[in-house]
């Protein structure tokens, strides 16, 4: 039976959902629900929400099926297509995120798109499909089709995902309405007051979560606020006293030079406390004989100071200057002899941080500690990411000082006090209470006060990432980096210990910003969660819409990472969900990670993989409503992409998963769903991009063909569908050539993944790292292709980048080169392009054009030179490239063939800072020719933008 194509199996306004996806990962988006909790590679709200839209919408190109679209023209069904793009670029904007108006056009769309398709299949106009997504994560997809009025269902097997799923999804809508039932505090009631005649939604959920978190703040207080006393602020800072936000300690070691080997060495990485303009500060650690101490020293470090003792080769005694290797560190802390030694306390001021010496009496407070009851749960052996073992750490409670475990295990265990008295104080406001928690199914004054403790612990699991002795001082930010700032437990030598009652950075400082992102989950519909594994077929799931954000082969090792707040979650929750609980530490068995110490070898890890992804995709292809593609989104690294073409294990077993599922390939999509600058990006040309897989169920008629069948295929179908990328198809927006690669890909893969097998010469089947060759080679004939149509100046530009780039070669290589092209050196020398001189030769460099160049003057003109000096043009702005343009109109098609050529060269080599110039002119492309129309051309020249 044919079903409506949908949009996200034609085109996408691929470049505005990318720059919504760039600025919703943004670290200073406020309200976002990823503050609910860390969880990693958690895919952007913006691009869920629009491959869902595009998944669910008819696409208007042609009649499809019955009572789809039936447009009389082209132009008709592109007018439309641009209608629905405008829908998606109003949807992926972060402030439209909650935006009633903008949300409910978007359901009008796949309303409208689903009665068309319900009378193809019969089904009840009235009921759309429920969602679901088996690897939830983060949560970021079923809470976007929660948001677009679909019936959510999610799962995973991580128990930490599955609680942070129940937090966002399912468990708003069962209180929605209600107003909050804690009376609040006389102190409380200082700082905020809210209004009581708007309880929509799950606000009164929200500020009930505030004003208990509130209750336990002043309960811990009096526990432990002995453990965080306030300090005497000096005379040059007003005197009186302060409330610290943390204290800076460094680790320590026995110095391994005899005569100092009774002195605990300092750790440092950085001295430096405030590198702020104006406001700089630091550590300065001041020697008398055999010993040291700690001052505060203002302005800039001076050249003559110690600026760390430690190196990436290791550390250094600052009393001998002796030579610390890290195996002797590594060995004195594995024997217990690492120590602490407090650095600096850090205060606020009336104007800003103020950065005090240590004190003694301070350094003994903390201790003074002794924790009780601790977690005594073992660190993994061996696992990616993870450092600290080496260094004697193998519980997690080795993570924590002896004061933040006493802090945690406090708000730990205030979880279930601050339970039961939701529970009392909900009776008194006239609540029913059947009795029945939320594992129940209850909805009464019990589940309230589940679902209120479930907050109150996800506050304090979400603040021990920032309170364990990982921890750093930001320098430049001033305040306390996170353990995971990345998908890693590495070793810090000093590190920031918060007060969890300060007015920074506070235990309940968590708990607000908890209440606060209530404002972007949904009240309704329905949600439900449980935990599962996907790659045993749940029977209930059927004629499902599916999305979903699978693990990535061997990228990211959730179980291992996510125990560190597992135990603590579990601590405060096991009473409420025994079921999600019931183990010490997350499951490791069951997760769809290609981790070879887990499985003993790589061969046996990719086997794993391979066989449980593709069990997860089959009951995917079980599950999905025939009349919808499934969306599948895959982590891409530019590390993928190497001179042979896109390709590499990770990639290749996922797309064989895929394949041997049942499913073809109907499209790819890139997607921006990383921020390029987060750190494991910094200092590098890593591309942070998802392919979203387009998928339908193959069709049971189509067999096999032969690997000649497969190629003419390719023939016929890849070059239309490349122009379609590089010119923008049905009115979307080029493809970049940063994103080419790997969306080009998509119609390789489709013709494919269309066919049961592709048989080789010799009978057996074509693998699919075999197809990606041959894709990928296709892909070059294309622009091998365009770029015959190129002078001989600009082919034997080409071939030259292709071998020494920017670099200079051997005169006689390019003689040679330049004859087989059917041209000279002088030339090409000629032409302004190239140099030549002292036997060496070198293609000219972008800031090397001339500002000055006037393609009027010069008759012949190559495309090498036009499309660098466009490049040229564009450092300076978009109104220069569009003004030259309009001088060389026609050559526009082959400078814009020309630059993706070259960005695919770039790429192939490494070259990241070239491949970004090119990147950069076909991405303003759209923008330089619309100035070159602007700037006065002749009609017949404007008839040739008409397409573009």
């Amino acid at each position: 039976m044919e079903y409506p194509k949908k949009l996200i199996e034609v085109a996408l306004p691929l470049d505005d959902i990318n720059a919504a996806a760039e600025i919703e990962k943004s670290p200073f988006t406020r309200k976002h629900p990823r503050s609910l909790h860390i969880w990693w590679a958690r895919r952007p709200l913006a691009a869920a929400r629009a491959v869902l839209f595009a998944q669910l919408v008819n696409d208007p190109g042609g009649k499809r099926g019955y009572g789809a679209y039936k447009w009389q023209t082209k132009k008709d069904a592109q007018k439309e297509r641009e209608r629905l793009f405008q829908i998606i670029r109003d949807l992926v904007k972060w402030e439209n995120t909650n935006n009633e108006e903008v949300l409910k056009r978007a359901r009008e769309e796949i309303r409208k798109s689903w009665c068309e398709t319900c009378e193809i299949t019969g089904d009840d106009p009235e009921k759309m499909p429920p969602f679901l997504d088996p690897f939830a994560g983060g949560g970021s997809i079923p809470l976007e089709a929660q948001r677009l009025s679909l019936e959510a269902h999610a799962s995973d097997v991580n128990p930490v995902a599955v609680m942070i799923n129940k937090a966002m999804i399912e468990i708003p809508p069962k209180f929605a309405g209600k107003k909050p039932i804690c009376p609040l505090h006389p102190e409380d009631l200082k700082q905020r007051t809210m209004p009581e005649n708007d309880w929509s939604g799950a606000k009164g959920l929200a500020e009930d979560i505030r004003r208990y978190g509130f209750w336990m703040q002043e309960e811990a207080w009096k526990r432990i606020g002995h453990l965080y006393p306030n300090i005497d602020l000096p005379e040059e800072y007003g005197r009186g006293k302060a409330s610290v936000i943390a204290w800076l300690w460094a680790r320590t070691v026995k110095s391994p030079n005899p005569a100092y080997n009774h002195v605990n060495i300092p750790l440092v990485r950085s001295f430096i406390l405030s590198n702020k303009k104006g406001k700089e500060s630091y550590v300065e650690p001041v020697i008398t004989g055999d010993s040291y101490h700690f001052e505060i020293r203002t302005g800039k470090q001076p050249k003559e100071a110690i600026l760390r003792t430690v190196e990436r080769t290791g550390a250094t005694c600052i009393l001998s200057q002796t030579p610390l290797p890290f195996s002797y560190i590594r060995s004195e802390a594995k024997a217990g002899r690492i120590k602490s030694k407090m650095m600096a306390i850090i205060v606020e001021g009336k104007k800003g941080r103020i950065y005090l010496a240590p004190v003694k009496d301070m350094e003994e407070i903390a201790y003074s500690a002794k924790p009780e009851n601790i977690p005594k749960t073992q660190l993994p052996e061996k696992a990616l990411g993870f450092r600290v073992q080496e260094y004697g750490m193998l519980k997690h409670s080795d993570l924590f000082t002896s004061r933040q475990l006493v802090a945690l295990t406090t708000f730990s265990d205030l979880v279930q006090e601050a339970r039961e008295k939701v529970i009392h104080d909900a009776k008194e406001k006239g609540w029913n209470d059947d009795g029945k928690g939320l594992n129940e199914g209850g909805i009464d004054a019990t589940a309230y006060g589940d679902a209120v403790a479930v907050y109150l612990s996800l506050a304090t699991s979400r603040w021990a990432d920032m309170s364990n002795t990982i921890c750093t001082w930001n320098a430049t930010n001033q305040n306390v980096r996170a353990l995971f700032t990345r998908q890693a437990i590495p070793m810090s030598w000093d590190y920031a210990e918060l007060s969890p009652f300060s007015k920074i950075g506070s235990w309940f400082s968590t708990v607000e910003t908890i209440s606060i992102l209530f404002q972007n989950l949904c009240s309704s519909p329905n949600g439900h969660i449980i935990q599962a594994d996907a790659t045993h077929i749940n029977p209930k799931y059927l004629n499902y819409i599916i999305s979903s954000d699978p693990p990535y082969y061997d990228n990211i090792g959730y179980a291992d990472l996510s125990d560190f707040f597992y135990v603590w979650l579990r601590r405060s929750l096991k009473n409420i969900y025994p079921d999600i609980f019931s183990t010490m530490l997350v499951p490791k068995e069951p997760e769809l990670v290609a981790t070879p110490y887990r499985h003993g070898t790589k061969e046996k890890a990719e086997l794993y993989f391979m066989e449980g992804m593709t069990k997860a995709i089959q009951n995917m292809s079980i599950s999905c409503h025939s009349a919808y593609p499934v969306t599948i989104y895959y982590a891409f690294k530019q590390s993928e992409t190497a001179e042979t073409g896109t390709s590499s294990t990770g990639w290749e077993t996922f797309l064989s998963a895929v394949i041997k599922s049942g499913f073809s390939i109907t499209g790819t999509w890139p997607m921006r769903t990383e921020r390029i600058a987060r750190s494991v990006n910094i200092g590098t040309n890593a591309l942070a991009s998802s392919i979203i897989l387009v998928c339908r169920k193959r069709a049971t008629e189509n067999n096999t063909i032969s690997r000649k069948q497969f190629l003419r295929e390719l023939e016929e179908t890849l070059p239309e569908a490349l122009d379609d990328m590089i010119g923008g198809k049905e009115g979307a927006s080029p493809i970049a050539p940063v994103d080419l690669a790997q969306a080009a890909i998509g119609p390789g893969m489709a013709v494919f993944s269309k066919y049961a097998s592709v048989l080789e010469a010799d009978g057996s089947p074509m693998t699919v790292h075999n197809a990606l060759i041959l894709i990928n080679k296709a892909i070059d004939e294309y622009f091998t292709h365009a770029e015959s149509d190129m002078e001989a100046e600009t082919r034997f530009c080409v071939d030259w980048f292709q071998q020494y780039g920017f670099k200079e070669g051997p005169f006689g290589e390019a003689d040679v080169l330049a004859r087989a092209k059917g041209t000279t050196v002088d030339s090409i020398q000629n032409s302004g392009v190239i140099k030549s001189g002292g036997g060496k030769v070198r293609l000219l460099k972008i800031s090397e054009y001339s500002s000055s160049w006037n393609p009027k003057k010069d008759p012949r003109i190559p495309v090498w030179e036009a499309c660098h000096n466009m490049c040229r043009a564009l450092t300076e702005s978009e109104i220069e490239a569009g003004t030259l343009l309009a001088k060389i109109f026609e050559k526009m098609e082959s400078i814009r063939q020309l630059a993706y050529r070259l960005y695919t060269l770039c790429e192939r080599k490494g070259w990241a800072e070239d491949a970004r110039r090119y990147n950069e002119l076909i991405t303003s492309w759209n923008g330089i020719v619309k100035v070159s129309q602007d700037v006065g051309i002749t009609g017949t020249q404007r008839s040739l933008f008409k397409d573009l």
